[in-house]
């Protein structure tokens, strides 16, 4: 039940987040850092990518994806349709990973040590999720703050 669960707010925040990058005006203010901003939306899209597939996908899943977290924060102006792209194909990998996932499972320990305790396989997947929303919502306000400058700048 969890895992049906868990699949389908995965997917759900994931359709959610493409959602959101579709809908800034220019691409370039994907891109763009200011004032209190640490990190830009498509920064933030990238982390997510990298967190996701390497969490489900490599570690609960059989991808052989090799993270650059490094990159995750320094890329800057990938296209909006290559962040999608790998946006569909993250969706696509943690479907398919979590669907192989056994229900049984949830309680085994995650296999490797994120935080500074041990943690079972379904609280780091509940943590994946809150992960993904909270960023999501930083790109959401991200985006709703340069569409209001630039409609204050055309006034």
């Amino acid at each position: 039940m969890l895992v049906h669960t868990l699949r389908k707010l995965f997917s759900r925040d994931i359709n959610r987040l493409k959602e959101e990058i579709k809908l800034y005006s220019k691409e370039e203010n994907l891109w763009i850092i200011q004032d209190s901003i640490n990190n830009s939306a498509g920064n933030l899209c990238l982390h997510l990518i990298g967190n996701l597939n390497t969490f489900i996908g490599v570690v609960l899943g059989t991808s052989n994806y090799t993270r650059d977290r490094d990159a995750e924060f320094n890329l800057k102006n990938v296209s909006k349709d290559k962040l999608l792209e790998q946006l569909e194909e993250t969706r696509m990998l943690v479907d398919v990973s979590l669907e192989n996932l056994n229900e049984n499972r949830l309680q085994e320990e995650f296999p490797i040590q994120v935080f500074s305790e041990k943690t079972s396989i379904a609280y780091m997947l509940i943590h994946l999720t809150t992960h993904l929303t909270y960023h999501r919502g930083q790109i959401n306000y991200h985006r709703r703050l340069l569409d209001q400058k630039e409609e204050m700048e055309i006034d």
